[in-house]
């Protein structure tokens, strides 16, 4: 009896991981609103699987662990479409729309739907740029997912779609014995970023676009890589639909071939079906979704987009306008491949082709080198565009794009135009390869490119004007120097009137010239050019973490500075001596030489100690009994901050580290602790609370 209790109890656990996940599922990706960290909702998924790990039998098709994607497909299957997935007719003016209302107007009218005095209602969304799918639930289990293909055979890419989080692998209530949903898989603008910057620092291909992403990512012929993409997915639509409980058939028909497919169907608009859709546990787009009225109604709902646009999280290429009265549909009906009764209205042409003038780099806040297109003024989606991004320069070698030719201009998320690609069949003869300079324009400082990126960068990171904000807002933050009332603002006043031009200026300014300056008063003057005072004698590694060397952290500089004992002997280091520092490889060390191979870094040095910025040497961690001990926060702790607590750990020779492992010696858990807290129980690892770190420190 108590094993029977037993599993009711894991079967039970069980569903309710399943049904909380999938609700954090719908809050992150569909709602943009999630309800709990990342880390406690890795844990739940943790606790579900080792549930159905222990007890294979509690393991259903709907469970969110199923979405990480199956075995590699030798080639996609062939699916036919049960009712075809039809294109929408396009409209680029307001004549176009005016139109369309007056054809769907006299049809309606002469099938006694309208009246004279009355205009037809529609039912408006977005026209997303994404990839077209059908989804097939049997039973309200998804069992079937196909691409449009030529709209009556498409590609199952079902393995694939599983691992989409915001499909549901189940349906809500009571669904019908057979629903096909159409919709569209997408890729948000902020995903498409993160994922180029991953693949570019892998070395992987970079996409266009995000459609591009999306429908690269659908197609992989591996769904675990498709399980590792930020897909989206929004129902707009249906095809076949039986045997739903309580509802009469022949509200709509659709063409199947030659022959009518009849479907059942609970509602009577298509603004209904969708809330229907919704109300099962499907995406749907409801934040844009509209009801108008005639074609003015139309035209008003396509400048509102228009205008909001911009600020859209998806690419969106148009809307779309779809007669609302599912009896109004049917009268309308079909002509050659698509709808009477929709339209699509689309937005102005985003790509164009121009001449590739010249390009140029410009260097970043970080020193990053991006190459430019200098192009032919060219009128893209709205704008004149006369520069175009060209990421890096791996991108320009990939896509074969030189100095001279006819190139495709795309404004990507109609913010950052971006050069596609070139029309080879219009190259000309004297068209020329791009060449990265080696030096900085701005600085004159070598430009270097590390073997795993794809970046190349200013290595004058001191010295250089274009990095010089990102510096100082560096250099006074808590971990590094500690300038207590330097903030972003008061930065930017500093730079771009010119008063600071390097780290070292800021310890000649003056209370007077400070008070001067916006929102700054005598005491706020007073009080930072003291706090500036205090940093004259920083520890050695607070300021080698200060002089933001690339890949140096906090962690870093402590334990080089430790090691070396001067900021001299660290400037004179060679390669293999840096190597001889406590976790130091050659991607770090490589990196510190470049950093003071520079002039004008070391000039920045001599210019400090003349302010009279002496660095202190670090205390050595030899004889304290966590000398070298990892340490692991999580939570949030009662009068301690985690800076503050890893600066006191740091001071007595442990280290901080952002995971847990079996080298973690104790793991500090606050309130709201993780799942660093589960994994160090898991371990055996000491868990102390403040008050226990506070002991053992001696504080």
């Amino acid at each position: 009896m108590a094993e029977h209790a037993s599993a009711t109890e894991e079967a039970q656990r069980a569903a309710e991981l399943r049904h909380e996940i999938e609700q954090h599922n719908v809050h992150y990706y569909v709602q943009d609103a999630p309800t709990i960290s990342d880390a406690d909702y890795d844990a739940l998924m943790r606790e579900l699987v080792k549930l159905e790990t222990e007890h294979p039998e509690l393991i259903t098709p709907e469970s969110p662990t199923q979405r990480v994607g199956a075995a590699p497909l030798a080639a996609f299957g062939s699916v036919q479409h049960a009712v075809p997935m039809l294109s929408l007719g396009n409209a680029f003016e307001a004549e176009d729309v005016q139109a369309f209302d007056r054809r769907v107007s006299d049809t309606l009218r002469g099938a006694g739907l309208l009246r004279l005095d009355q205009s037809p209602e529609y039912f408006c969304e977005l026209k997303f740029d994404g990839l077209a799918i059908s989804l097939r639930y049997e039973d309200g289990v998804l069992v079937q997912a196909a691409t449009r293909g030529d709209g009556q055979t498409g590609e199952d890419v079902t393995a694939n779609v599983r691992t989409i989080r915001v499909v549901p692998l189940r349906l809500k209530g009571a669904a019908p014995r057979v629903l096909e949903v159409r919709g569209e898989v997408l890729m948000n603008r902020a995903d498409f970023e993160r994922l180029n910057r991953t693949q570019a620092a892998r070395g992987e291909k970079v996409f266009v676009n995000p459609r591009n992403a999306a429908a690269g990512s659908l197609r992989q012929l591996d769904p675990r890589i498709t399980a590792q993409r930020p897909l989206r997915f929004f129902a707009y639509s249906w095809g076949e639909v039986h045997g739903l409980p309580g509802t009469q058939p022949g509200l709509f028909e659709e063409p199947t071939g030659n022959a009518r497919q009849q479907s059942t169907l609970p509602h009577d608009s298509h603004g209904a079906m969708l809330n229907w859709l919704a109300e099962l546990g499907l995406p749907v787009n409801t934040q844009y979704n509209k009801r108008v009225t005639g074609a003015e109604g139309l035209l008003a709902f396509y400048e509102q987009v228009g205008r909001e646009r911009p600020g859209l999280p998806y690419d969106i290429d148009g809307v779309v306008y779809k007669v609302d009265s599912l009896a109004a549909q049917k009268v309308l009906g079909f002509v050659a491949r698509a709808p009477r009764f929709a339209v699509a209205h689309k937005f102005p042409a985003e790509e164009a082709t121009t001449r590739l003038l010249d390009i140029e780099v410009q260097v970043g806040r970080t020193g990053a080198i991006t190459p430019v297109a200098r192009l032919q003024p060219i009128f893209v989606g709205g704008v004149t565009v006369t520069n175009a991004t060209l990421h890096n320069e791996d991108e320009i070698r990939r896509k074969d794009v030189r100095i001279g030719d006819t190139v495709i201009v795309r404004r990507a998320g109609d913010v950052i135009p971006e050069v596609v690609g070139p029309v080879l069949s219009q190259r000309p003869q004297d068209a020329r390869e791009f060449i990265m300079p080696t030096r900085c324009p701005i600085c004159d400082s070598a430009i270097e490119r590390t073997e795993d990126e794809a970046i190349a960068r200013c290595t004058g990171g001191l010295f250089c004007a274009a990095q010089r904000k990102q510096t100082l807002w560096h250099a006074a933050g808590r971990k590094a120097l500690d300038i207590d009332g330097l903030g972003e603002k008061l930065v930017d006043q500093l730079v771009e009137s010119g008063r600071v031009k390097s780290l070292a200026d800021l310890y000649s300014l003056t209370a007077f010239e400070l008070a001067a300056l916006d929102r700054m008063g005598k005491k706020s003057a007073e009080n930072l050019v003291a706090a500036i005072d205090k940093a004259r004698t920083p520890t050695l590694g607070r300021l080698l973490f200060a002089l933001g060397i690339r890949h140096v952290g906090e962690t870093t500089a402590r334990d080089v500075a430790r090691h070396f004992g001067s900021i001299e002997a660290i400037m004179d280091a060679d390669e293999d001596a840096l190597c001889g520092a406590p976790d130091v490889g050659p991607v770090v060390a490589g990196s510190i030489r470049r950093f003071f191979a520079e002039p004008h870094n070391r000039e920045i040095i001599e210019l400090l100690k003349a302010q009279g910025v002496h660095a202190v040497a670090e205390a050595g961690p030899e004889g304290n009994a966590l000398a070298g001990k990892t340490f692991v926060l999580t939570g949030t702790m009662p009068t301690w901050t985690r800076d503050e607590a890893t600066r006191y750990i740091l001071a007595a020779g442990g280290k901080v580290s952002g995971s847990v492992s079996k080298k973690t010696a104790y793991v500090v858990a606050g309130e709201e602790a993780g799942s660093k807290l589960t994994k160090a129980q898991e371990l055996g690892v000491t868990v102390l609370d403040e008050d226990g770190l506070k002991a053992l420190l001696g504080v």
